[in-house]
C-alpha cells in the first residue's frame, strides 16, 4: 500500500453478515473496507466514486383532486350507534 492510500479496515464475512446496516453506511460516508472469509483477504468494500444523480425540482408539487371535490355531502345520523347495530344484528338472525 503506498502512503496517500488510506488504510482498509479488515471486515470478516460474518461481521459483514451482521452488521450489514452498520457497514453500508460506514461505505456511504467514504470508508473502504477489505472483506475477509477465516482470515484471508477476498475483495474489497469501497464507496462509488461518483455521486448519486439527483432530481431536479422543476416546481413543487401540488394536491389535485381527492374526495372532497367529489362534492359529497354527509349524512347526520339520528340513532346511536348502539341502535345502528342493534339493528343490524337483528337482520343476521
Amino acid at each position: 500500500m503506498s502512503d496517500a492510500e488510506p488504510r482498509l479496515r479488515s471486515l470478516s464475512q460474518r461481521e459483514l453478515r451482521n452488521e450489514s446496516g452498520r457497514v453500508l453506511r460506514a461505505v456511504g460516508e467514504g470508508q473502504s473496507f477489505v472483506l475477509t472469509n477465516s482470515g484471508v483477504p477476498v475483495g474489497k468494500i469501497v464507496p462509488l466514486d461518483e455521486p448519486t444523480p439527483t432530481l431536479r425540482i422543476v416546481r413543487p408539487a401540488r394536491r389535485r383532486g381527492g374526495w372532497a371535490e367529489l362534492g359529497i355531502a354527509r349524512r347526520t345520523e339520528t340513532r346511536s350507534l348502539a341502535e345502528i347495530l342493534d339493528e343490524l344484528r337483528e337482520d343476521s338472525l
